[in-house]
C-alpha cells in the first residue's frame, strides 16, 4: 500500500471486478452517506464572469459562529493544509499520530523537521518550543473526540504554532476549538465541509483563525480560487436549515447498528471508541489485506489502515453508511466466519 494513498477509489475497486459503480458497497470512504437538499438548477449558472464569495464567506462564517474576517477559503482541504504549511515556514512539525496522512506529506515536502507522537500511548509526549502541532479532533482513522483544554495550556506555554483539523466535529455534538482563539493568536483551526455535507467533488476547505492571521494569509492567496460551482453548491447546501440535525441523528443511529454488528463478530478483536462517522477496528487473526480480499465477493470496500503510524496490518477503518450497508456487511461476515 503506497504512503500516502487514501481509502474511496472505488472506480478503481469495481474495474479489479468487474462490475460498475454503482454495486459497490463503499465503506472506505468517511463521506456523509446523507445528502443535504440542494434547491439550485446549475445550468442557470452565470459562468461567463469571474466569482464572487461575499455571500458564501458569510454564510461559512455564521456556520461556525466566526466574523467573515476570520476565514479564508482553499480549494479543499488538502489544499488549505499545504497553503499553511507553506505561509507559516517553520522549522519543526509535531502530529499527533495517527492523523491524516496529508499532514506527513505537506510536512516532508516543505522540509519541516517531523515528529510524531503516538496520542494512544503518550499524548503527553514532550514538543519543541515553538513548533507547529497537528492534532485532529475528532481523530482519523479512530474517530476519538480529545478534550485538549490540557493540552492547549502546553502548547501554549512552549509558544506553539497550533492547527487543530476539525473537519469531522459536525458529526458530533462536541466544542470546538475556536473558542481558544480569544486568548491565543497562533492557533489555525481547519473546516472540511465537504466531509459532512458529502461533497467532495466540491472542494472548498475553511481556516478559521484570528484577524490578523487571516490577513497575513490572504496576502499571498490568488484573487479566485473556487468555482461559481464550488460556491453555489455550498450555498445552498447551507440554506437546508434542517440538514445538521437530521444527519447527526441518522450517523449516529446507524453507528450503533455497525458497532452491534462488529461486536458480534469473531473476527474483530478490538473496536475504537469514535465520535465521528467512522470506526476503526484492530481484526482477529486476519490482515486488512486478507479481509478486504474476503469482502471483494459482497462487493465490500472498507479502508486499510496499515500506512497509518502506530497501526499494523491488522488495522481497518468501516465507514458510517445505510442501514442496507449494515445489513449486507452482517451478512458477509456471519458467512466468512
Amino acid at each position: 500500500m503506497k504512503t500516502f494513498e487514501h481509502g474511496g477509489q472505488i472506480e478503481k475497486f469495481a474495474f479489479d471486478l468487474g462490475c460498475s459503480v454503482s454495486e459497490i458497497i463503499d465503506l472506505s470512504s468517511n463521506i456523509n452517506f446523507v445528502k443535504p437538499q440542494i434547491n439550485i438548477d446549475f445550468n442557470t449558472l452565470d459562468i461567463s464572469s469571474y466569482p464572487t464569495y461575499d455571500k458564501l464567506y458569510e454564510k461559512i462564517a455564521f456556520n461556525y459562529g466566526v466574523e467573515s474576517s476570520q476565514i479564508e477559503l482553499f480549494n479543499g482541504g488538502s489544499s488549505a493544509i499545504f497553503t499553511l504549511f507553506r505561509h507559516l515556514a517553520l522549522e519543526t512539525c509535531t502530529i499527533y499520530s495517527p492523523a491524516y496522512l496529508e499532514y506527513k506529506k505537506a510536512a516532508l515536502n516543505f522540509g519541516y523537521e517531523l515528529n510524531t507522537i503516538n496520542r494512544f500511548e503518550n499524548i503527553n509526549e514532550n514538543v519543541k518550543e515553538n513548533s507547529l502541532v497537528i492534532f485532529v479532533n475528532p481523530s482519523t482513522p479512530d474517530g476519538k473526540y480529545y478534550d485538549l483544554e490540557e493540552l492547549m495550556k502546553f502548547w501554549i506555554k512552549k509558544s506553539c504554532t497550533i492547527l487543530i483539523d476539525e473537519s469531522f466535529l459536525d458529526f458530533c455534538d462536541k466544542p470546538s476549538a475556536i473558542k481558544y482563539l480569544e486568548t491565543y493568536d497562533k492557533l489555525y483551526i481547519l473546516k472540511s465541509m465537504t466531509k459532512f455535507y458529502s461533497s467532495a467533488g466540491i472542494r472548498v476547505g475553511t481556516i478559521v483563525s484570528t484577524k490578523e492571521n487571516i490577513k497575513k494569509l490572504k496576502e499571498f492567496e490568488p484573487m479566485w480560487k473556487l468555482s461559481q460551482f464550488d460556491s453555489h453548491y455550498l450555498q445552498a447546501a447551507l440554506e437546508d436549515k434542517l440538514f445538521k440535525s437530521i444527519s447527526k441523528a441518522i450517523n449516529i443511529k446507524n453507528k450503533i447498528e455497525l458497532e452491534n454488528i462488529l461486536k458480534n463478530s469473531t473476527l474483530v478483536e478490538e473496536i475504537f471508541e469514535s465520535s465521528a462517522n467512522y470506526v476503526l477496528v484492530k481484526l482477529k487473526n486476519l490482515s486488512a489485506k486478507e479481509f478486504i480480499e474476503l469482502l471483494k465477493p459482497y462487493k465490500i470496500m472498507v479502508r486499510d489502515c496499515s500506512n497509518f503510524d502506530y497501526l499494523n496490518s491488522s488495522h481497518v477503518r468501516i465507514a458510517v453508511k445505510s442501514s442496507n450497508a449494515n445489513e449486507t456487511l452482517q451478512k458477509a461476515l456471519n458467512e466468512i466466519c
